[in-house]
């Protein structure tokens, strides 16, 4: 794994968090991901009242980066749910741990409130198109 301070990763997850627009569940999501560059993008949900349009906070984040030319992540912390001091582990959903397996190796840390993750722990079955 990359050298990074994990606290002040889960902690930007965190303050990213805040700006979360969750009316309908109350569960707010932040997520805060390294790039191998060292810089890093924060994302937060999006809710919608048509709930397929809802947008979770490892996507956006994941968004913003690529929008930005960034390929290369080093981690991501997640820190959700309905309580204040975000000590609730928050897993990303499938869709999201495909998405960050689209650009990320296995090893991939996941910062969570209770530790590091690996993207091959939680995704192990990753989908993958053929490269000919």
């Amino acid at each position: 794994m990359t050298n990074f301070d994990q606290n002040a990763l889960f902690r930007a997850a965190c303050a990213a968090r805040e700006h979360a627009y969750a009316p309908y569940s109350g569960f707010r999501v932040g997520a805060a991901l390294l790039c191998a560059d060292g810089r890093i993008f924060t994302g937060c949900n999006v809710e919608n009242a048509a709930y397929p349009l809802c947008t979770c906070a490892e996507r956006t984040a994941l968004c913003a980066a690529v929008a930005q030319g960034a390929r290369q992540f080093a981690a991501i912390a997640i820190a959700g749910g309905r309580d204040e001091d975000c000590a609730q582990p928050c897993m990303p959903c499938g869709g999201c741990r495909q998405n960050l397996a689209e650009f990320c190796d296995p090893d991939f840390p996941v910062i969570l409130s209770d530790g590091i993750h690996t993207l091959g722990q939680l995704l192990p079955g990753v989908f993958r198109l053929r490269q000919d």
